[in-house]
């Protein structure tokens, strides 16, 4: 007989926290973040995640254990950019938690998977892939300058009309701050995403 093959993928992390920034903000949630990422952005703040050769592989097996003992309302799949990854064996065997299952991705590769809920961050750096477009239910375009600003309007352009659509401002660029703010009051389609976790300092 010849033995069933297990799939593995290279994991950065795991842990149980909180959903700190978008439309779930404040949610308990199980975060799996998965190493590798070729969309380089420069103000990343999971540089670590790039090189997937650096992170041990573990089973979907070893994952859904780890995530069934987490008392999470939902399951976030991150990265380093996940579509690098083909999602699907993940994805079915969390399904089987019952749990709803959320994707953050730039849309940088062909989409996989199955999700409840995906959160599309576009970069400039590295352009997405059109297979994404039909499955955003959240677009988050983190904000650092004015030419941010017109990529999140081309970008809203391509997405589901009921889309979220949230405007973060760069951790390390103050005045985006004060780009977004006076964009969301002329502009009310959109709204304000801020990393509360990095406020609150926990993961």
């Amino acid at each position: 007989m010849i033995a069933k093959e297990i799939k593995t993928y290279p994991i950065v992390e795991t842990f149980h926290s909180i959903q700190g920034e978008g439309y779930w903000t404040g949610t308990n949630a199980f975060f799996i973040r998965l190493g590798g990422c070729d969309v380089y952005c420069p103000w990343c703040d999971q540089k670590e995640s790039w090189n997937q050769s650096l992170h041990p592989h573990i089973s979907v097996t070893k994952l859904v254990e780890k995530t069934e003992l987490a008392n999470s309302k939902i399951i976030i799949i991150t990265g380093g950019e996940p579509l690098i990854h083909n999602l699907f064996p993940l994805t079915s065997e969390l399904k089987k938690l019952g749990k709803k299952i959320h994707l953050e991705t730039s849309g940088a590769h062909p989409f996989s998977g199955e999700f409840d809920w995906v959160t599309f961050s576009p970069k400039t750096f590295k352009p997405p892939h059109e297979s994404i477009y039909n499955f955003v239910n959240e677009l988050k375009i983190v904000i650092a300058t004015p030419e941010d600003l017109e990529w999140a309007i081309s970008q809203s352009q391509k997405i589901p009309k009921d889309a979220v659509k949230c405007l973060q401002p760069e951790w390390n660029t103050p005045h985006s701050k004060d780009l977004i703010f006076n964009y969301v009051l002329e502009n009310p389609q959109w709204r304000v995403s801020l990393q509360t976790h990095k406020y609150m300092e926990v993961r």
